[in-house]
């Protein structure tokens, strides 16, 4: 069960209606048949009732009997009159039967969802015969509105998803929901279906959801949803408690939708200050030397990244061969040329490693537009490697991770702790006498080869 994230010390229900009511994605709800809206829990989890429509607003329940469930238009102090909600609901367990024969995709790790409205194959009528249809192409009107009045109307769609949850050691189908946040209609498109089991075809619409939660949690405040079902606040107003990524996409439209998405990639997403030695370290005083060593001179930046590089996929186990710079001017995206030989001695295959150095003050970061130049090089087959005296911005990470394009990203910690132990191992400790190597050695280093040529060195 989902850890429950409310303050109950003082156990009164009415005074939580003026705090922060959470609700977290993967939080799991008790949807109970006739419960009331004044029960925090009910048998141990949350009271869907409650958490959606607390007792002291004195509102109706947002029921999901249904999969496409709206809570009445209100009409606010400022004359607009807008739905405050859509709640939809996905039940897998049902997917394939007349009943329900689309099959919804989600994939809330990268805030995408991909949702079938509610036509079937023994609906009488066009799009738009069933309420859930009309509402959803309602909503895609106001959520594909080029305006900051229409997205402030968009009913946010606030998604559940039905489970199966074991209580008293038995597995219990219905009456549980799973919270996997907020969605903004980022698609709506008309499709034809097969339903499964008669072979018949039918019309339906299918939309493309983008996930949406707070910067800060990974959820919402349902006071939000308080506000847009409250008839004395005007529609701006209604938006205070807002997730901020939802106010950035009613303020920005829909260049906003990509940043504003939710991401899970902690694991892997490194803040700027997590790919940087620790200020007054030893690796920090070797990245201040770097930086200004090659101030000035960064084309021989170039040789050292090009050896970092080679240090860094070596300790990974790699058989990493150098190959050579390419020229200052023209190339296209790739300042190194290197190889990887996969396999045994006996047996292996050649990979083409294109490496691209960027000598920058550490406090700068890479953006996603300076790594796309390495990744428009690669071809099937190819690696890149980006090293950095500086970070490599979120947005940066974010798409060599979700696009998954094979790139090594260093950023200046690896970078200083790499050097540092190089200059140990071959110099004696002597940093000086390791960066002016790069610089003498660096006219050698220039190849006016093709990249693939290192396939046959």
């Amino acid at each position: 069960m989902a850890e429950f994230r409310v303050d109950l010390s003082w156990a009164d229900p009415a005074r939580l209606i003026d705090t922060p009511r959470h609700v977290f994605v993967h939080d799991e709800l008790r949807y109970a048949k006739g419960a009331n809206q004044r029960d925090v829990e009910i048998d141990g989890f949350i009271n869907y009732h409650w958490l959606t429509s607390p007792e002291d607003h004195g509102r109706p329940k947002v029921m999901l009997e249904a999969g496409i469930n709206a809570a009445s238009d209100v009409a606010g102090p400022d004359g607009g009159v807008r739905r405050p909600l859509i709640a939809v609901r996905s039940s897998p367990w049902k997917a394939g039967h007349e009943t329900n024969p689309w099959h919804d995709e989600f994939d809330l790790d990268h805030g995408h969802v991909r949702y079938f409205g509610d036509h079937k194959p023994s609906t009488v009528g066009f799009l738009g015969a069933t309420k859930g249809n009309r509402l959803l192409l309602e909503a895609a009107r106001l959520h594909a509105g080029t305006t900051r009045h229409e997205r402030l109307l968009a009913p946010p769609l606030l998604l559940f998803r039905s489970i199966t949850v074991h209580r008293g050691g038995k597995a219990v189908v219905k009456g549980h929901v799973e919270f996997c946040g907020a969605a903004i209609i980022e698609r709506l498109e008309h499709v034809v279906q097969r339903d499964p089991e008669t072979g018949k075809s039918f019309p339906n619409v299918a939309l493309d959801l983008a996930v949406v939660v707070g910067r800060e949690i990974d959820g919402i405040d349902m006071r939000w949803i308080d506000d847009r079902r409250d008839s004395s606040l005007d529609t701006e107003l209604a938006l205070r408690h807002a997730p901020d990524q939802w106010k950035r996409w009613v303020k920005n439209g829909r260049t906003a939708i990509s940043g504003a998405r939710r991401r899970v990639l902690a694991s892997t997403v490194k803040k700027p200050k997590e790919q940087q030695p620790v200020p007054g370290s030893a690796d920090a005083s070797v990245l201040a030397t770097l930086y200004v060593f090659y101030d000035g001179r960064k084309h021989a930046f170039e040789l050292l990244a090009s050896k970092v590089a080679a240090e860094v996929l070596r300790e990974s186990g790699a058989r990493y061969k150098e190959g050579w710079l390419s020229r200052s001017s023209g190339d296209g995206g790739a300042d190194f040329i290197g190889r990887i030989d996969l396999g045994s001695l006996a047996a292996s295959t050649p990979v083409v490693v294109l490496g691209q150095a960027k000598c920058i003050q550490p406090s700068s970061s890479v953006s996603p537009e300076q790594v796309a130049r390495v990744v428009a090089r690669l071809r099937r087959g190819w690696i890149g490697v980006y090293v950095t005296t500086g970070s490599f911005s979120r947005q940066a990470q974010v798409e060599i991770i979700d696009d998954q394009y094979p790139v090594v990203l260093i950023a200046g910690g690896t970078l200083a702790a790499t050097v540092r132990r190089m200059a140990e191992a071959n110099y004696g400790g002597d940093l000086n006498a390791l960066l002016q190597a790069t610089v003498d050695q660096y006219a050698d280093a220039i190849t006016y080869r093709r990249p693939e040529e290192v396939i046959s060195i």
